[in-house]
């Protein structure tokens, strides 16, 4: 009998982090959901074992108190097979510009939490000898523009991590997973005009980290592949040009 496989979704509560979920629970994984919002881990987690009769627990974390990375990882059930983080805070750019405390909020939710915890259990996974870890990252990391630079350059910094940690553990029978959704349609884009060709659902997301993690075995991944495009033209730009443009 083949032995249940467990994720880790930090970041539980949000709208990609429940999709995430989904998508694993369904496939037969057993669920690991952490985050800040108790009682909304608790809804989902009922929600899922519901649905797909899979085993969920609920973890508390904060992505900003690093200090206690450990005992949180220490205090799972077992060490999950997969750990997908996908804690962000967009933050407001005018914000921080001029607030120095929200600015540090919006890179530390960024990369410097995310990237400390997956460095964390890339460790242990390194001292068991197998493990896969997603990070979703942002389109946003790939070119500092006006309208978000703060957001964007936390989101550089976590991608250049994964993919230094991809370098540095894909020998060692770790797999590392960027993934680049692009827009999504969430509470945290409530309200905002966004371009349909451009713009994925949760369910869509959660689906393509699933596949890309588990069966496709993709080191990057654009859940909307048209950004790949959009993002070589824009990264293409001289920046005598780059800098007139309004983005």
């Amino acid at each position: 009998m083949t032995e249940m496989k467990t994720v880790l979704v930090v970041g539980g509560t949000s709208d990609v982090g429940r999709a995430v979920a989904r998508a694993y629970a369904a496939a037969g994984w057993s669920v690991q959901l952490a985050g800040r919002d108790a009682a909304g881990l608790e809804r989902e987690a009922a929600d899922i074992a519901t649905r797909t009769g899979v085993a969920v627990s609920v973890h508390a974390i904060d992505i900003l108190d690093t200090g206690a990375f450990a005992a949180f990882a220490d205090g799972l059930p077992v060490l999950p097979d997969t750990v997908v983080s996908v804690v962000g805070l967009l933050g407001e750019q005018v914000r921080a510009e001029t607030d120095a405390a929200h600015a540090t909020t919006v890179m530390r939710s960024n990369f410097e939490g995310p990237a400390l915890l997956l460095g964390l259990f890339a460790e242990r996974f390194l001292a068991r000898g197998h493990g896969t870890i997603v990070g979703v990252s942002s389109v946003a990391g790939e070119r500092g523009r006006a309208s978000n630079y703060v957001y964007g350059a936390a989101k550089a910094g976590f991608t250049a991590f994964l993919s230094g940690l991809r370098n540095r553990v894909s020998k060692r029978g770790l797999h590392v997973v960027t993934v680049k959704p692009g827009f999504i349609r969430t509470r945290m884009t409530a309200g905002m005009k966004l371009p349909a060709r451009l713009t994925a659902d949760p369910q869509a997301v959660g689906t393509a980290i699933f596949r890309a993690a588990e069966t496709q075995r993709r080191d990057v991944i654009y859940v909307k592949p048209v950004w790949a495009l959009v993002m070589a033209i824009i990264r293409a730009l001289p920046e005598t040009i780059f800098k007139r443009t309004k983005l």
